[in-house]
């Protein structure tokens, strides 16, 4: 009876695996396919993590909508992925717009071209930024704004503008990249955060993160290394000591300013 028992649990447990490993594979279908095709926007295509999610987007068979401002750039990076090894037969060629997001004239024309791309857009990257380092006395006011105008508000005004046709098919996904220095106070970053890039995951990876996190379609991924992750829980469970830590690393980087 015991030997009878342990077969029968054994076989529910092989067969329950089985589901499990089913329902898997077929997940990971859907989450494929899921791509495959999907209209996707990408803005600040033209170099760094843009370039690199742009080169990830359109292996995976997506038809590309590349935004930046440099025009001949654009040209650029869209022969090189019609002329790149996963190209043959399975991709879609990848159509520009350009358009600067300082200028608030220019993103409702530029939303309406987007849109005439393909006819709607499935995924918008919103990838753009621009960088600074400088202390908060140091920075001019007219920094803040010109950040402000490229980091937040051309990337809302871009997501509002083609929101309504996502509304209307009832379909849409929005991506917002930024450093992961936004959700920590790190010294000198006053008005935005310096890239780091040597010293973080190359542009390469983290497009492969963001590739996966889009499929997967999580709500929130933080793209980091040990320290950097520590920081983030730090800054949530013990402020005062983070705090403290990041007053000492600014009077240590100020030291040789000084000298």
């Amino acid at each position: 009876m015991d030997y009878i028992t342990s077969t029968a649990a054994l076989s529910l447990l092989l067969g329950g695996l089985g589901v499990f490993g089913l329902f898997r594979l077929l997940q990971w279908m859907r989450m494929k396919a899921y791509l495959r095709s999907a209209v996707v926007v990408i803005t600040g295509a033209t170099s760094g993590l843009g370039r690199e999610c742009a080169k990830a987007f359109h292996a995976a068979g997506a038809k590309l909508v590349l935004c930046g401002r440099n025009v001949e750039a654009l040209e650029e990076l869209t022969r090189e992925l019609a002329a790149s090894p996963a190209s043959q037969g399975k991709t879609h060629r990848p159509l520009t717009v350009a358009f600067d997001l300082a200028d608030p004239e220019s993103i409702a024309p530029a939303a309406a071209r987007i849109l005439q791309c393909f006819g709607h857009v499935d995924i918008l990257v919103n990838n753009a930024g621009i960088s600074y380092r400088g202390t908060i006395a140091d920075t001019k006011v007219d920094v803040d704004r010109r950040v402000m105008e490229i980091n937040y508000f051309g990337p809302v005004a871009l997501t509002k503008a083609l929101l309504p046709s996502m509304v209307t098919r009832r379909q849409g996904h929005i991506v917002a990249i930024s450093s992961v220095q936004g959700k920590i106070s790190i010294p000198f970053r006053s008005a935005y955060m310096d890239k780091n890039t040597a010293q973080g995951r190359s542009p390469a990876e983290v497009a492969q993160e963001v590739l996966a996190a889009v499929r997967k379609k999580k709500k929130d991924v933080v793209v980091a290394d040990l320290v950097p992750s520590l920081a983030i829980y730090l800054r949530t469970l013990a402020p005062r000591v983070f705090f403290s830590i990041m007053a000492s690393r600014a009077r240590k980087e100020r030291k040789p300013k000084n000298s």
